[in-house]
């Protein structure tokens, strides 16, 4: 019997190339989308309406998914956006809205969803995270931060299902090349003494997008996890990562250095 996975944003950038490797293996997959309407007839999977900043729209979410599946085995939250910006740039409102979207908005469908797991004894919860929610740059402090507390939360909660045979794990990806900055969010106001600063961190990003890999990595990583009996809960993507993650076990001050030194070289 094909398994069922439920995949939120998938209507484009890793969502999508998650969704369509899942589908292409054999899985049954039912996306989301804030907008399904736009997407839904081009798709090779079904897309079901979501929004992660409606309350209501997530209540909902059960009675109108299980319209579409009998059963639901696998849980990928991966919707989100990003809010870049120097830190006291960057009001409060949207930094609000940045943690409402990643970190609450996914909490919410994660509860929706806990009560069915619970109820047949198993499943599997997989949150794309991010490499900055281990390793925090500048021009993103509450990206960093949403995809930080989204760490903490799933390593507290995979303690919590293990007596219901549920699995939990995170995906960490890299540098890749998707539309996420496209689609980013940010503040008008700019306050001088932070230009130089500003003008290093957009040269560092500039090189780090060039860098970027191929996001198929990612959708390969998520369908090995899937896959897993038993995955380890954090899943790292991406060329260079395990070095970094090296340093900051052994020394955060190492790691810190680096990567000023890279943003200064500029």
């Amino acid at each position: 019997m094909k398994q069922t996975i439920l995949i939120t944003g998938a209507s484009s950038g890793f969502g999508l190339l998650i969704a369509n490797e899942l589908h292409k293996n054999g899985y049954n997959v039912i996306g989301t989308s804030r907008n399904p309407e736009k997407y839904a007839s081009k798709l090779p999977f079904k897309l079901i309406a979501l929004d992660l900043d409606s309350e209501q729209s997530i209540n909902t979410l059960p009675d109108r998914l299980f319209k579409e599946s009998v059963r639901l085995d696998i849980l990928i939250n991966n919707a989100g956006f990003l809010v870049s910006g120097i830190a006291e740039e960057t009001p409060i409102e949207l930094g609000k809205k940045q943690l409402d979207t990643n970190f609450w908005g996914t909490i919410r469908v994660t509860n929706a969803i806990l009560p069915h797991f619970r109820k047949q004894k198993m499943g599997k919860i997989i949150t794309v995270g991010s490499i900055i929610g281990l390793i925090s740059f500048p021009n993103a402090a509450y990206y960093a931060a949403s995809k930080h507390a989204l760490e903490g939360y799933f390593k507290a909660l995979r303690y919590e299902l293990n007596g219901f045979n549920i699995e939990v794990a995170m995906i960490e990806p890299a540098a890749f090349k998707t539309s996420i900055l496209d689609n980013s969010s940010s503040s008008i106001t700019k306050i001088e003494d932070y230009n130089l600063l500003r003008g290093k961190v957009e040269k560092f990003n500039k090189a780090l997008a060039e860098q970027a890999e191929d996001p198929a990595m990612v959708a390969a990583k998520v369908l090995k996890v899937v896959q897993a009996k038993n995955p380890k809960f954090r899943n790292i993507v991406g060329k260079g990562t395990s070095t970094l993650l090296n340093l900051q076990h052994f020394s955060y001050g190492i790691l810190e250095k680096n990567i000023l030194k890279k943003i200064n070289k500029n």
